[in-house]
């Protein structure tokens, strides 16, 4: 029988600290009562022989040493989930939260997850459609992959991240079963009411599970949002067979969370205050995404972060970029330019597009074009800053055209409306449109035959 002990020792910030505890299991879960009887949930976060320190997930003011009860459950955090979790909203805890009651089933699952087997892995080929084209054409998100999105500051990440979810599906002719799993991650309640309400209104809240964590949530409860949702993930991808699609924002929240906790907890800080942890602690979520050779389900991973100072070497993208394969970065400069979404494509890849694109799979031109697209817009940018020197009427009717080239890429292929759904076909024949600003012995990276077949079909020049 559990024992419950009626003295905290101390209690800091997030966190509670007890005594003289016997049979204690970390990461077990804990009942925090108090004089008013009301119970917050907690965890067992650190043992040191007969003392533990408890994470709380509730606001911890109002408790004392002397006024609290506390229990250990003897279990870990664990959520019931049945496929009735589709189309409902959750707080950061997987409580409902959208008044349509519990979710009741036999099955729980611990938060922490199932570590996967490297060798269970299989590697990931079909891709995801966003219907946003710089995505998809220049670096497609690849069934299985985890791509982060890099922002900064005040840039249209949220509404990028809400067109994805409500377009996103699998490739033309797929009948597999598809659904996203949504993570805001301390958000302002605008925030969060923009992403429910462009989620319904697109008819799209059927496939959708929400996890929500506001802003003025407990920042323990925010450690664990992105577990939960996880959690959900693989339930349904390797349980239920299903694509899932985990789109999570904001990466950088979470983070700044942990670093409070590390700090109350009074560990040696490392880069910026973060935790020595950070990297290990980013994988263990990260490392969640993927495909097993004998499961038909998967998990592909879009996490957001914004970089403080749009500093992309700051801890958390940098850490990120180790773990991941691949990035998609979001420019100052395009936002300040009223370019949605401002997809900066330059520094931005996807390590595993090569072998989810082409025949069979996208279509046998994607790869050339895509690569002659990336080669035109860097010429673009040497062009862009020789005119600042020289001014643009002196450049060479070349550079020119390849102005022209920069202009109608960004304002056309980059640039699309926040309700605009392009499917991969289109993103590829805007591809060959816009090329044929440059002329034709410019095109270097393309084989003769696919300019002869998609470059000069309904060429118009």
């Amino acid at each position: 029988m559990k024992k419950e002990y009626l003295k905290i020792d101390k209690v800091v910030g997030p966190l509670v600290e007890i005594s003289n505890v016997e049979d204690v299991a970390y990461g077990e879960v804990v009942d925090i009562k108090t004089k008013d009887g009301v119970v917050k949930k907690g965890k067992v976060i650190r043992l040191d022989q007969e003392k533990a320190t408890i994470q709380v997930f509730e606001n911890t003011s109002g408790l004392s040493t002397e006024n609290a009860s506390v229990k250990f459950l003897d279990e870990a955090f664990e959520l019931p989930l049945s496929k009735d979790i589709l189309g409902r909203v959750f707080d950061g805890l997987g409580r409902p939260a959208d008044k349509g009651g519990p979710i009741y089933s036999r099955k729980k699952y611990n938060i922490n997850g199932r570590a996967i087997n490297p060798v269970a892995r299989q590697y990931p080929r079909d891709f995801i459609q966003t219907g946003v084209s710089s995505i998809d054409g220049l670096m497609t998100l690849i069934r299985g992959q985890k791509l982060p999105i890099f922002s900064g500051n005040g840039m249209t990440h949220n509404e990028l991240a809400a067109q994805i979810v409500r377009q996103a599906k699998l490739g033309e002719g797929s009948n597999e079963d598809f659904a996203v799993v949504f993570a805001a991650i301390g958000v302002k309640h605008d925030d969060a009411d923009f992403f429910r309400k462009s989620f319904v209104e697109a008819n799209a809240m059927d496939r959708v599970v929400m996890f929500i964590n506001y802003a003025d949530d407990p920042v323990a409860e925010r450690i664990n949002t992105p577990r939960c949702a996880l959690t959900a993930a693989e339930y349904l991808a390797f349980e239920e067979g299903m694509q899932i699609l985990v789109v999570m924002s904001d990466i950088t929240s979470y983070c700044e969370a942990l670093r409070e906790v590390s700090s109350a907890r009074e560990e040696v800080p490392s880069r910026k205050g973060f935790p020595g942890y950070l990297y290990s602690d980013l994988a263990s979520l990260y490392e969640r995404a993927g495909m097993l050779k004998d499961n038909p389900g998967s998990i592909t991973f879009l996490p957001i972060l914004t970089m403080p100072n749009d500093d992309i070497t700051h801890p958390i993208p940098d850490l990120t970029g180790f773990i991941t394969e691949g990035q998609i970065v979001l420019g100052r400069d395009l936002f300040q330019n009223n370019v949605y979404p401002p997809v900066n494509i330059l520094p931005s890849l996807s390590r595993l597009m090569k072998d989810g694109i082409g025949e069979g799979y996208t279509r046998e031109d994607h790869p050339d074009l895509a690569n002659q697209l990336f080669a035109s817009y860097s010429k673009v940018q040497e062009v862009r800053a020789l005119a600042q020197i020289i001014g643009e009427d002196d450049l060479t009717e070349s550079d020119q055209q390849y102005m022209k080239f920069g202009k109608e890429f960004e304002e056309e292929f980059i640039a699309q409306g926040f309700e605009e759904n392009r499917n991969m076909e289109e993103t590829l024949d805007l591809g060959w449109r816009i090329l044929r600003s440059l002329p034709e012995n410019e095109l270097t990276r393309l084989d003769q035959k696919w300019i002869d077949t998609y470059l000069k079909r309904n060429d118009s020049r």
